[in-house]
């Protein structure tokens, strides 16, 4: 099952939230009977209280951490015209305060150093956060608070709608989701799931106290709710602090559902949707109406899926994309409560017709239909689906999440379970007896997104240090000392974490790994590192160290493109290579029987790679079509004037690929490249999971260890960069846009620096969380300027970045950068207080605490320590570094770090910007 989800966060949440995910290995039907009992639903407990509150609890005691979720039955389903976007709306308000705690509630989740967010979907509104152990029950305490006690003022939601709006034109600076609107609203004319989740501009102006109140009355009580709580508690002291805390709070009987109009009868217009429209790059979406989440179909759907769309070797990557008519093309699944729908989205390649490419794809499906699927690619897409569904329940969070999910749409937490027997029971058969049933043109809506001439002016560099001012007063949130007021009591923590460190090994070759067993779930996570990053790009051929990571996995000496794709879906595991500015990140995972194939695949592609002409022309179009959709997008057009604002011609940071450059580069620069700086002496790799360390090393060994290495390995010397030496505004136009992305900073610290601790207790105070940070706490929640709003000192090995980020009304822009300078100001010359940095400390701590129980983001943490330099025992004495920093460095970093004169200011979004000049 896949849903939209709105979430209150800085991200764009119009993402596929994916809930039925990806992969599984040869005998499913082995694997099925070893593996799900454990990480499904084997241990979970349902109880139901007296008030009707649904209690799913599941112990896992593999980290000191818990998490907390509650998920409420409403959604956009429960919504009409005229109302669109309230439960996305109200989803805002529950962060606003209760009687009770009349205080912004992610303040409160910060200082207990909660990994909190929330989100709106189509049937559900979820909260949920992930901390210590031993805040179980100050959490509990929060939700049942905000459950029953929550305060609608006029002026906060007044604030929160123009939060809402700015968000909503975030996403409408997306040509996709634009189409998709469309769409959606041909395919469910008479029923809310043809209405855009987070809401339409015009009806969130328009809400009132009393409508969102009703909303809250309506749907937020003890028996339209479920509790998941996953992680490490005892189950029978968890309940009875349960029946404390939620047990009091009353049944409502009144519940009021919007009686959705026509949930079985989509539409379909006979003629494409086409929107013409200023943007870049043409976009295909089709979308089939399809049966509700709890039909028989859907596993057989779920498996057509994939044999369609996943990976190199499916159906229409193989008509589309290897044909050159896309550069791109996905699909997602929804299985919701009253319907769903399968969305097949097309990017187009360069000049092409989408009428062809919509008639390619056509005949793709038909020829499937007509022709049947193999057992062979059933086997291969059922392996991949369950690996998956294993892979992406790691973590408790993503547990509790399945949970959730399932209790909310399909009334069952035991859905997964059952959907994974069914999946492993397809036959080819029901995959095409699917296509023929849902996949039918006479069903289908088909959306075209036609761009038109579009004409980027850009605004130069306008220094200036007369700041425009605002009617901005001064810091009014809320003190430190309140939010301690307010705060439910910690139980003292128990026992200390066990302090498990890696295994470091070093080949004579110079290739290093880093070895960490984890025998909780039956898989592999691991993380690479090649110092082989974009800053090694000649001037004139920007994008040429992306060209080589990305063409790795197109064929070596021993197997083509297509052949290496098909090793790893036929055991569903996964390998990826992502460019940065310091080196090439390495992604994979497996269960953990199929380790030595991943590893296989990953030392033949970095050794014997061989770059074929046809892929590599292949990647180059494209590469081309996604950066014409980047400089569509103000978020990059705003990072990349930012960062070559601050890092000069000729300095490894300043060159970004460009058209010209990549039509540059040569299939033998490609190789150079690959020969010059992928050895093994450049190379470090940790893993976590399921494995014998002495079998691994032999494994690696095997693998890496006949790769011999000449010579010194290259190095850069970056060149010292002064700070700008006054205030530097520039405004890059994208005319169609409705919300503007700013950056603001300069260079900062690197990874070395003896202020680095204390500059992160420095930015959590000043940016580190949107809802509780000096900047969150002003800009975004008392002002309602942006949506999303952080700060970052980004610091590399060799270079650092200062930066502030938000995103903005247009009309907001200049307020919004007022606001930031003056919160800048003010911590650079009067400093913060001693309990803002205790505060600070205790989230950051507990933070990176609930990071370490996440497989990869462990993983991670292992790799970028090694890669840094620093010692092994970094991995637990970081918590140790943070909780030293003094009151008095904190400050002395303000004061050393912190330059509101000397800064960068690049916003880029709509024309209207261009009338009121950013000073």
């Amino acid at each position: 099952m896949a849903t939209s989800s709105f979430v209150l966060s800085d991200q764009p949440a119009h993402s596929q939230h994916s809930v039925i995910s990806n992969k599984e290995k040869y005998q499913s039907t082995l694997l099925i009977k070893r593996i799900m009992p454990s990480t499904l639903t084997e241990n979970v407990r349902k109880t139901v209280l007296e008030n009707g509150l649904t209690v799913l609890t599941k112990e896992v005691h593999t980290a000191p951490v818990v998490t907390v979720q509650v998920w409420y039955k409403v959604g956009s389903r429960n919504e009409e015209p005229g109302v669109n976007g309230i439960a996305h709306q109200l989803e805002h308000m529950m962060f606003k305060g209760t009687r009770n705690r009349p205080i912004q509630f992610g303040r409160l989740f910060s200082a207990l150093g909660s990994d909190s967010n929330a989100f709106t979907s189509y049937d559900q509104t979820a909260y949920y956060g992930t901390v210590e152990r031993n805040k179980l029950k100050a959490l509990l305490m929060l939700e049942a608070d905000r459950m029953q006690n929550s305060q609608i003022e006029p002026e906060q939601l007044a604030s929160e709608k123009r939060v809402v709006i700015s968000e909503l034109q975030g996403y409408e600076n997306s040509p996709e989701y634009r189409l998709n609107r469309a769409v959606m609203q041909a395919v469910f004319p008479h029923h809310p799931y043809g209405l855009p989740v987070g809401g339409s501009k015009a009806d969130v102006e328009k809400f009132e106290v009393e409508q969102v109140e009703k909303y809250y009355r309506n749907f937020y009580n003890p028996d339209n709710a479920v509790l998941v709580i996953v992680g490490d508690f005892q189950t029978a002291n968890t309940l009875e602090t349960i029946k404390e805390t939620f047990g009091k709070i009353p049944k409502r009987q009144e519940l009021v559902v919007i009686p959705p109009s026509s949930p079985s009868s989509p539409s379909s217009p006979s003629s494409p949707i086409v929107l013409r429209e200023p943007g870049v790059g043409r976009l295909l979406q089709v979308v089939y109406p399809l049966p509700d989440a709890n039909q028989p179909d859907v596993p057989a759907v779920d498996v057509m899926d994939y044999i369609l769309t996943e990976g190199r070797n499916s159906r229409l990557y193989q008509a589309l994309v290897e044909s050159g008519l896309a550069s791109e093309v996905t699909a997602s699944v929804t299985s919701l409560r009253e319907s769903g729908w399968y969305e097949v989205l097309v990017t187009a390649g360069s000049k092409q017709d989408l009428k062809k490419v919509d008639s390619m794809l056509s005949s793709a499906i038909a020829n499937v239909a007509e022709k049947g699927v193999t057992s062979e690619e059933v086997e291969q897409a059922k392996t991949q689906l369950i690996a998956d569904v294993i892979l992406s329940n790691r973590d408790i969070t993503s547990q509790a999440m399945r949970l959730g999910t399932d209790e909310t749409t399909v009334g069952d937490y035991r859905y997964t379970d059952r959907y994974l027997a069914a999946v492993r029971l397809v036959k080819p058969t029901d995959v095409v007896t699917v296509i023929n049933k849902y996949l039918t043109k006479e069903v289908r809506t088909v959306g075209f997104f036609e761009p038109t001439q579009k004409i980027i002016a850009e605004v130069g560099d306008k220094p200036d240090s007369a700041q425009t001012t605002e009617n901005f007063s001064p810091l009014a949130p809320v003190l430190p000392s309140e939010v301690m007021k307010y705060l439910p009591p910690v139980d003292l923590a128990t026992d200390a974490i066990a302090q498990i460190l890696p295994q470091e090994f070093k080949f004579t070759n110079g290739l290093r790994i880093l070895l960490l067993p984890d025998r909780s779930t039956p898989t592999v996570t691991l993380s690479g590192h090649i110092q082989a990053g974009t800053e090694f790009d000649p001037d004139n051929k920007a994008g040429l160290a992306a060209f080589v990571s990305e063409n790795l996995l197109n064929g070596t000496n021993n197997k083509d493109v297509l052949t290496i794709a098909k090793v790893l879906a036929e055991r569903g595991a996964s390998l990826d290579f992502q460019t940065h500015r310091e080196g090439v990140h390495i992604e994979g995972d497996s269960l953990a029987e199929d380790l030595p194939i991943l590893l296989e695949v990953l030392a033949d592609v970095v050794k014997n790679s061989t770059f074929p002409v046809k892929e590599l022309e292949l990647h180059r179009q494209q590469t081309l079509t996604d950066l014409q959709l980047e400089l569509d997008e103000p978020s990059e057009v705003a990072r990349r004037i930012f960062v070559q604002s601050i890092y000069p011609k000729k300095h490894p940071l300043h060159t970004f690929p460009t058209e010209e450059s990549l039509q540059q580069i040569q299939r033998q620069d490609v190789i150079d490249f690959k020969a010059k700086h992928y050895r093994p002496d450049t190379i470090v790799l940790a893993l976590v999971g399921d494995f014998d360390l002495d079998k691994v090393r032999s494994l690696i060994k095997n693998e890496f260890g006949d790769w011999e290495v000449s010579g010194q390995a290259p190095t850069l010397k970056y060149p010292t960069v002064s700070m700008p030496e006054k205030i530097v505004s520039v405004n890059p136009v994208l005319p169609d846009k409705t919300q503007a992305v700013t950056y603001m900073g300069y260079t900062g610290i690197n990874r070395y620096d003896p202020r680095f601790h204390a500059a992160l207790v420095l930015n959590q105070i000043l940016g580190g969380d949107t809802l509780s940070s000096r900047l969150g706490a002003e800009v975004r929640d008392r002002q309602g300027l942006s949506y999303g709003i952080y700060s970052y000192f980004q610091a590399g090995k060799n270079v650092g970045t200062f930066l502030i980020e938000m995103q903005t009304s247009p009309e907001d822009s200049s307020k919004a950068i007022a606001s930031t300078r003056e919160i800048l100001q003010q911590i650079h010359q009067q400093g913060v207080t001693a309990l803002e940095v205790e505060t600070a400390k205790r989230t950051l701590i507990s933070n990176y605490n609930v990071s370490l129980s996440n497989p990869e983001e462990l993983t991670d943490r292992i790799l970028m320590n090694e890669v840094y330099g620093l010692d092994k025992v970094e991995l637990h004495s970081f918590t140790d570094k943070i909780q030293k920093v003094t009151f008095d460095q904190v400050n002395q970093a303000a004061r050393e770090l912190l330059h509101p004169d000397k800064i960068v200011v690049v916003t880029a979004g709509p024309s209207v910007l261009a009338e009121k000049s950013i000073r």
